[in-house]
């Protein structure tokens, strides 16, 4: 009955072209191409997985107490001639009234390390009360107004738009000064630190540290600087500020690792004890207790409430507490910096007196 149909052959691929069999295709290349990419994304994470075990960790983060030899030879530094104490300075900065009491116990922790050098405050007379001038110079402070230093640039986090202001530290040549060293307000003073006037070189900070993945990097901390004076460079600083090409963020910190990072020293961490560094590395931050110059509370301000704002000083002692208990990885240092504070109130109470009525 079919006879006629006995040599027919199909055509290849007979119903590939159905609209079923299209959708079938595409679906099948979909699957293959999604797989390659879950076993790339498997090997990738594997392979990162291996190199992080069997990469060692960087130094820093390696930390371990094997040299305990002192920082400074006191040897060699005896043959070097010692600076001229009418030659250096150390100096803060006071740009807002909430940092007064901080400023007045870095003063009188300066003091108690029995630092030769004049100390003197820089303020913007536009933004300081006379209550909080008062308060900040008890301890011996040296009150010298500056000009402020705007921003170049749109960008600069909301609480360093003042920073600038430190470059009219490289005009203190005009006074006579050879040396100074710059610490930020948010610091204590832990032993005498006279050493680094006698450094011949033109600039000198310590690195900055994060707790994130950038952890231990060769750019510094702006909060303590030793420099030498120089109207010059300055006004070439000045001049450059708006047209070099750097992060905004970070103001003046940004813009002078750009102008002086390649020729920049690099001081030990002792000069500038990041409280980061005890967040990232506990046991770095022990190894340097025992040569520890100066701490400087980057991520813990006992002093501030809010967003930065002032504390009463009959509520300080209390104010430190709450920061306490939200950052408690830093209760020893806040606690630390609690007592040198009572010290410095009962030290200047008269004084403190007299500002308060103001």
């Amino acid at each position: 009955m079919f006879s006629r149909y006995r040599d027919y052959i199909p055509l290849p691929g007979g119903d590939q072209g159905s609209p079923h069999n299209k959708l079938k295709n595409t679906q099948d290349k979909r699957r293959k191409v999604v797989a390659c990419v879950v076993a790339l994304s498997v090997f990738a994470n594997i392979y990162y997985l291996y190199t992080w075990y069997m990469t060692w960790p960087l130094p820093l983060d390696n930390y371990q107490a094997l040299n305990t030899h002192p920082i400074v030879d006191s040897t060699a530094l005896s043959t070097v001639p010692a600076a001229n104490p009418r030659d250096h300075a150390v100096v803060t900065g006071l740009y807002t009234d909430a940092f007064a009491t901080a400023v007045a116990t870095l003063g009188h922790t300066i003091n108690v390390a029995n630092s030769s050098a004049h100390r003197i405050l820089y303020y913007l007379p536009e933004k300081i009360s006379p209550r909080a001038l008062c308060i900040a110079t008890a301890s011996g402070w040296e009150p010298r107004p500056i000009e402020r230093i705007a921003p170049p640039f749109r960008g600069v986090h909301r609480h360093f738009l003042d920073q600038y202001s430190k470059l009219n530290l490289w005009k203190l040549d005009q006074e006579g000064y050879k040396s100074v060293l710059y610490v930020d307000a948010d610091a204590l003073v832990r032993r005498n630190f006279d050493e680094v006037f006698r450094l011949p070189w033109t600039f000198a900070a310590v690195p900055d540290v994060y707790t994130t993945a950038a952890g231990y990097v060769s750019a510094f901390n702006a909060g303590v600087m030793f420099l030498r004076p120089d109207s010059a460079l300055f006004h070439d600083m000045v001049a450059k500020i708006a047209t070099a090409r750097y992060p905004a963020e970070q103001a003046e910190q940004s813009f002078l690792n750009h102008y002086f990072g390649a020729e920049a020293l690099r001081l030990p961490y002792a000069y500038n004890a990041n409280l980061a560094i005890k967040k990232r590395t506990p046991a770095l931050w022990q190894g340097l207790q025992a040569e520890m110059r100066i701490m400087h509370f980057t991520m813990a301000k006992p002093f501030l409430q809010g967003d930065y704002d002032e504390v009463p000083m009959d509520k300080l002692e209390k104010n430190a507490d709450k920061v306490a208990r939200k950052k408690p990885v830093f209760k020893e240092e806040i606690m630390e910096w609690v007592e040198a504070w009572k010290e410095t109130r009962r030290t200047y109470d008269a004084k403190f007196s007299q500002c308060n009525a103001l």
